[in-house]
């Protein structure tokens, strides 16, 4: 059973795992209550985050590699430094043109994470 880290104020990442999500890619939840959640997500080359809409808003930060990131039908490359915001109900996905992780926050929390 995973570790619950609800609400900690310090959070090893080492403590954490991840979980496989689709193929060549896979999450581990850095920290979240109620209201918000960031969560890492590791990307392998070529891999597809699918297009997706959820209720949630969410800021994700490229932490690493480059990604082809379409939101509502717009698509745009983002590299290392860069974000994305994606409000309520869009839909939204990202392709991995190399290895690399991005950052999401979400607010509220992704319930269907846990």
């Amino acid at each position: 059973m995973k570790k619950s880290i609800k609400g900690q104020a310090f959070i090893t990442s080492a403590d954490l795992e991840f979980e496989a999500t689709e193929e060549g890619v896979k999450r581990k939840i850095l920290a979240y209550d109620d209201a918000l959640m960031m969560v890492a997500v590791h990307f392998e080359k070529g891999a597809v985050g699918t297009i997706h809409s959820h209720m949630h808003r969410q800021i994700s930060y490229v932490e690493s590699g480059r990604f082809e990131v379409i939101i509502d039908g717009n698509k745009k490359i983002l590299e290392k430094g860069d974000s994305f915001l994606v409000g309520p109900e869009l839909l939204h996905g990202v392709v991995a043109l190399e290895n690399g992780v991005l950052i999401d926050v979400f607010t509220p929390s992704r319930k269907d994470f846990l």
